[in-house]
């Protein structure tokens, strides 16, 4: 009997969406004849036989609930995950079934025919009919659905524990109970009134049991139902966890949870984010809004990892229009298709170009009467920017000063530069590059005559996790390719944060501006680089390879310091910082160059880039950027720009 049960069961699942909906609905119009039979045979005590006047009744009956049930959708509900919502809709489409079929019956004057009290039992029944035939499908195909998955899941699925006992758990535990993926064991939670409770016929562990746990079912999973909780907190679960063996992984917003969307593939690495444990500060909506909504606003580098999350939030903040300025053609594809699926309603401009021609920008920017720019194109990567010098500091400086001039030129309100914590006492011509950008803006706003009411905003922050060139997808890569991860230095420190955090504070800074601020973020505090690696490692599942643990897993290998690269990162060049309405940015004060006088530097640094003089142009930004220690020296530079070159040029004869 129980193999035809099942076969039974599979062959029912296996129908189309279709044919199930149309054996639902003839089980309910066969349940409301039986229910209203049933109403009159306990009624009369007795086995009631339906007299000729009151046969159409019967017949009438489903005329009436299946339409009402139709319309309440009880037969888009899928039944296996079926919850009380679904059997509150039940409750309320018998409800008033019972109430029109009574009142068109009353109606119809056969009053003495129908006891009045059968009304009243007939939707009792029927609500059991509807409701418990509906709860014992979705049990019995529960029940089928698990045993069809242990069988497999005892051959291939590995065992995990399930850190977070409350709705999110429950329902992660529910999903993965139904596929064959993972196999839950059990329940890990901080509260102690749940210990030793089942959810899902699933026990509820402390933590301190997870030692036990992991012996017991050879745990190499943990993941984290907790959508809910700060980042904080949950840095400091992440941490508890971290010295178990154990690869901890979290699980995607708790509203995807309850709509069912929820799969296995949902589950997720654990954010870098959470291992900071930094909670982003409520922005001040009117700084968000001041130089976007209604505004025609234009990107620069739209395509960039910070360029393109700026695009995104402005999208939401309802400009008039969104040009994208990028060079990179493939990139600018990328973001113009994404932001378009974002809002049909907001115009957007895909506009390729180099920032270094002032006539194509300061187009661009009349011809659709642009009013904010950010401009976030840059040279960033540090190693390739010092192999290239005279193309970095062209990109970044004169890139800079003709988007400033087209801006101008073109009657723009506000520009935002978007600069970096290496520009301060840098090491590295990027760093100098990106400070003297900072110069050339300073400069003109000092010049009301120049800049023609245009006002200009430098924000400064440091690493954004997820960048192009961050470590966090390299050691990410390196530890599922088994290591090593590489790492420059044992003391290198980084400050960090998120790309849409970054970009939130970037669209506040730049609206606070008056005219040549120097806006700098609050990263929080800093993080050294060995331990964020030795956390990934541990986060992963694996083990930390040294002369401690030679039979570990993953080692870190230390390949010494790039060209130009910092042991430790720094915000202000001086002491002198002042406090804003937001509490993450503050305002620095530092030393201007003159425009009379900036303006003959940077005669002289384009003279030193065209005859290719980076010993020329070295100095001038050795004379001119305060605090700039170069890490190495112009003969490096020449000699590893020379040894890029010539293997470039081998690699391509030997191609040949």
């Amino acid at each position: 009997m129980p193999q035809q049960l099942s076969v039974i069961s599979h062959w029912f699942l296996t129908r189309s969406r279709s044919i199930k909906r149309f054996l639902t609905l003839i089980a309910d119009f066969v349940a409301t004849i039986l229910a209203l039979w049933l109403a009159f045979s306990l009624r009369l005590s007795e086995f009631y036989q339906p007299t000729q006047q009151q046969l159409w009744i019967f017949f009438f009956a489903p005329i009436v609930s299946i339409p009402i049930f139709i319309k309440f959708g009880l037969y888009r509900a899928i039944v296996r995950y079926m919850g009380m919502q679904a059997l509150w809709t039940v409750l309320k489409a018998t409800v008033l079934y019972a109430l029109i079929f009574a009142v068109i019956v009353l109606l119809a004057n056969v009053e003495g025919v129908i006891p009045r009290t059968v009304y009243g039992i007939n939707a009792l029944i029927l609500l059991i009919f509807a409701g418990g035939t509906r709860l014992i499908a979705r049990w019995w195909f529960s029940q089928y659905q698990q045993g069809q998955s242990k069988r497999v899941a005892n051959r291939y699925a590995p065992p995990v524990l399930i850190y977070g006992a409350g709705a999110s758990g429950a329902q992660l535990a529910n999903v993965l109970l139904q596929g064959n993926q993972l196999r839950p064991v059990g329940f890990i939670d901080d509260d102690s009134s749940l210990h030793q409770q089942h959810i899902n016929k699933l026990s509820v562990y402390s933590l301190s049991q997870l030692t036990h746990l992991i012996e017991k079912y050879d745990v190499r999973d943990v993941l984290l139902a907790l959508p809910s909780i700060s980042r904080s907190r949950r840095q400091e679960i992440i941490g508890l966890l971290e010295p178990f063996p154990i690869h901890v992984r979290t699980l995607p917003a708790l509203a995807d949870i309850a709509e069912g969307k929820v799969n296995v593939s949902d589950i997720q690495e654990v954010e870098i984010a959470d291992l900071l444990g930094r909670d982003s500060v409520e922005p001040i909506q009117s700084l968000l809004h001041a130089n976007i909504t209604g505004k025609v606003v234009m990107v620069t580098g739209a395509g960039g990892s910070i360029g393109a999350e700026l695009c995104r939030q402005i999208m939401q903040l309802n400009p008039q229009s969104l040009v994208l300025f990028e060079l990179n053609e493939f990139s600018l594809y990328a973001i113009e298709k994404e932001l378009q699926q974002l809002n049909e309603n907001i115009q957007i401009i895909a506009a390729l170009g180099s920032v270094q021609d002032q006539h194509r920008v300061e187009m661009i920017c009349n011809k659709f009467q642009v009013n904010t720019i950010y401009h976030a194109a840059a040279y960033k990567h540090v190693p390739i920017v010092e192999q290239n010098t005279g193309e970095g500091t062209r990109n970044n400086v004169f890139g800079t000063l003709r988007c400033a001039q087209a801006a101008i030129a073109a009657d723009v309100e506000t520009f935002v530069l978007i600069s970096t914590d290496k520009a301060v006492r840098p090491t590295n011509t990027m760093g100098a590059s990106k400070r003297f950008a900072e110069l050339v803006l300073q400069a003109l706003s000092l010049e009301s005559d120049l800049n023609n009411g245009t006002r200009f905003t430098m924000v400064r922050f440091g690493n954004v996790l997820g960048s192009s060139g961050s470590v966090v997808p390299l050691f990410r890569e390196q530890i599922a390719k088994g290591g090593p991860i590489t790492l420059t230095d044992e003391r290198i420190i980084r400050y960090f944060m998120t790309i849409p955090e970054a970009a939130e504070l970037v669209i506040q800074a730049g609206a606070m501006g008056e005219g040549g601020d120097v806006f700098v973020l609050d990263m929080g505090s800093p993080v050294k680089i060995i331990d964020l690696a030795k956390r990934m490692i541990h986060l992963s599942g694996f083990t930390l390879k040294d002369n401690e643990q030679p039979d570990g897993d993953i080692a870190i290998q230390v390949t010494g310091l790039r060209p130009g690269e910092k042991l430790y990162e720094e915000l202000l060049i001086g002491d002198k910082v002042s406090e804003t309405i937001h509490s993450k940015i503050m305002r620095a004060e530092e030393a201007i160059i003159p425009w009379h006088e900036l303006s003959k530097i940077i005669k002289e640094i384009d003279q030193a880039i065209k005859q290719d003089d980076f010993q020329m142009l070295r100095t001038i930004l050795l004379n001119h950027v305060d605090g700039f220690k170069p890490q190495c020296g112009v003969e490096d530079l020449l000699a590893s720009s020379t040894k890029n070159l010539n293997n470039d040029a081998e690699k391509q004869t030997n191609a040949v």
